[in-house]
């Protein structure tokens, strides 16, 4: 049998909900009621984990969401997505390890190196600050004094004194694809996360990274976001992937993809170019449908198919190295049920019933 997997769902606090694509139903706008019910739901199914994005203009904000979720939920997971520079990172620590508490030892913690409201960063200047505050939150979440000094970080103090259920760091979940994000990623992630592209590119990443990591003296973990369209056939979950942008509007899913702080950003290009370059029906290979991403910033593609297909897609993934599945669908709660029912009990995961 092969290694488990984690397999993640989704909660869109960055209102990023929807039954069509671009089309805004109140219903599904982000808040703390409908996110809760997304998380719960994953929880419910025995997803192990769930993200917790973070945004600005967008959405709820993701840390006090989580310590809310905290309490609500049994047995998931929590990846908290923080942006390194938007807060003071002893109070981060803080912050994260009393939510860890709340949680019975369940964060994980999901780092972003995205501009923070109000700046502009050149990258390099920016994933500089990145992996400083990196550096110096996880000696603070595990329990060390700091004395460090940086262009970015100039701390000299003891750590508080809450700590983590576990006494040590949560894992740092990281993703990005500029030089300076893969250097940052290889010197102080644990897990490295990449967006849906095919199969041999993804392999080809991972290569990368593990090259990366190991002339740091580490090991990683790799991990890929995608969105997911599962149904009983193959011709329903194609016609549900259509359903999906029968109603998208060009110029409104221009401007959704222009109110990320990411659009800049390198990864976002390839998914661009991974769907300017895929078939006139938006399929990049097999069973991988871009058309998620002419509304969206970020991850750009879903892995579409029926339930045989789904999992053999992440099989796919899985040998090439990948170990956590971070996925979403839309509607987040149906898609959640769906592939819940129909894929998750097909997959050797890290939370089996």
């Amino acid at each position: 049998m092969s290694q488990p997997i984690e397999v993640a769902w989704f909660s869109a606090l960055c209102d990023d909900d929807y039954e069509f694509l671009g089309v805004p139903d109140p219903a599904l706008r982000s808040s703390w009621e409908h996110c809760r019910n997304i998380v719960q739901t994953a929880d419910g199914h025995g997803f192990d984990n769930v993200l917790l994005p973070s945004g600005y203009e967008l959405g709820i904000d993701s840390v006090s969401f989580a310590a809310g979720i905290a309490t609500c939920t049994e047995q998931i997971n929590l990846l908290l997505a923080v942006r390194m520079g938007e807060m003071w990172l002893p109070q981060l620590a803080r912050q994260l390890a009393t939510i860890d508490h709340m949680a019975g030892g369940r964060l994980t913690i999901n780092i972003i190196s995205s501009d923070i409201p109000g700046e502009k960063l050149e990258s390099a200047p920016r994933y500089q600050r990145t992996l400083e505050s990196m550096l110096v939150l996880r000696q603070l979440l595990n329990g060390e004094s700091i004395d460090f000094h940086g262009d970015f970080v100039n701390l000299t103090l003891d750590p508080p004194r809450i700590r983590t259920v576990s006494g040590s760091c949560p894992p740092f979940y990281f993703g990005g694809f500029s030089e300076a994000a893969k250097e940052t990623a290889a010197a102080a992630a644990d897990v490295f996360l990449t967006w849906p592209d095919t199969v041999d590119s993804v392999a080809g990443t991972i290569a990368d990274m593990m090259e990366r990591a190991d002339r740091h003296g580490r090991s990683l973990r790799y991990g890929l976001r995608s969105h997911v369209i599962v149904r009983e056939t193959e011709d329903e979950a194609r016609a549900a992937a259509d359903k999906l942008i029968s109603r998208l509007d060009a110029e409104e899913g221009e401007k959704i993809r222009q109110k990320s702080l990411d659009t800049a950003s390198v990864g976002v290009a390839r998914q661009s170019a991974l769907r300017e370059a895929s078939t006139d029906d938006g399929y990049a290979e097999a069973n991988l449908w871009t058309g998620v991403g002419r509304a969206r910033s970020g991850a750009g593609a879903a892995i579409v198919g029926d339930p045989d297909q789904v999992a053999a897609k992440l099989a796919a993934y899985q040998r090439v190295g990948v170990e956590a599945f971070i996925l979403s669908g839309y509607p987040h709660i149906d898609e959640c049920d769906l592939f819940a029912r129909h894929v998750l009990p097909q997959l050797n995961h890290t939370k089996l019933h």
